[in-house]
């Protein structure tokens, strides 16, 4: 992963700009991409993730229509992406809310179910993502 300041910095300027140019607040971009308002302004301010590339990224230069390629384009010096591409995100970003919901429910179930086998645990938290998504909270 690049370390270099400087390109996540330009990377921030780069995913401020291309909201700017949207018209859309941080908050609308937040609500976009199915992450949270402080996920796109530490983006926007482009702070050096201290281990890993943020996971947030890759959906916030979705809901901006980037290609996937872009933030690994712009952190090795490349231009931010001057034109658009048109990307449904709907169905990432509830995949990646699904992902998120079903880690939370296993986490809870291996707490409180002590002696589940993992396959008891897992068919238990598809039932309870079906149930989720059947009152559509998913």
């Amino acid at each position: 992963m690049n370390r270099d300041p400087q390109s996540w910095t330009r990377l921030g300027q780069a995913i401020a700009a291309a909201r700017k140019a949207q018209s859309l607040t941080q908050g609308e971009l937040a609500e976009r991409s199915g992450v949270s308002l402080g996920a796109v302004q530490r983006a926007e301010a482009g702070a050096v993730p201290k281990a890993r590339m943020p996971m947030t990224l890759h959906p916030i230069a979705r809901a901006l229509c980037w290609p996937d390629s872009a933030i690994d384009s712009v952190l090795d010096g490349g231009n931010p992406p001057d034109t658009f591409e048109d990307v449904d995100v709907q169905p990432l970003v509830e995949s990646e809310r699904a992902e998120r919901a079903e880690t939370i429910i296993s986490g809870a179930m291996v707490r409180s179910l002590k002696g589940a086998s993992s396959d008891e645990i897992r068919a238990a938290t598809r039932m309870a993502l079906d149930a989720l998504r059947r009152d559509g909270l998913l």
